[in-house]
């Protein structure tokens, strides 16, 4: 669904685990790093809100949102990481380079969580211009951040 007409950091609490034994792996993208770290922002209050203990939760940087996939299945291969959330923001230029990322990192992360059988999560923007990824960073449609956390948790709560 379209995040205009849903806000991202507006959720159901059902099936909703605490998050106080559980341990997280967050790997975030420095490229366009204003929106990836607003998406940390949102994803570490959220995991936090939900009883997430801060020692229990990783965090690790890679270069751009195409090494998400290699930074996840780095966290993923942690027995003791329960569920890894991959942040980064792709933003739309005049070429195609957009496109082939975009898709690589998509099938990367969803290869990981398959590999790995545990949730790997997709907290990625993928945006026509820089004022659509600041309004789902935290702005007018919420953060990806936070949506993506929660997903984290639901898939926990399977």
């Amino acid at each position: 669904m379209s995040s205009t007409l849903k806000n991202l950091s507006s959720y159901s609490t059902r099936n909703l685990p605490t998050a106080t034994a559980l341990r997280f792996g967050i790997v975030v993208a420095e490229w366009n790093e204003e929106i990836t770290s607003a998406l940390l922002d949102g994803a570490l209050e959220t995991l936090k809100k939900h009883g997430a203990q801060e020692q229990n939760i990783v965090i690790k940087t890679v270069p751009g949102s195409f090494e998400l996939s290699l930074g996840a299945q780095w966290l993923a291969q942690d027995a003791k990481i329960d569920a890894v959330i991959a942040l980064g923001c792709i933003i739309q230029g005049e070429t195609r380079h957009f496109d082939f990322i975009a898709q690589a990192v998509a099938i990367g992360i969803n290869e990981v969580g398959l590999k790995h059988n545990k949730p790997v999560i997709f907290g990625v923007l993928t945006t026509d211009n820089l004022e659509q990824a600041q309004d789902r960073s935290g702005g007018k449609h919420g953060n990806k951040g936070d949506e993506a956390a929660i997903t984290a948790l639901k898939m926990l709560g399977f």
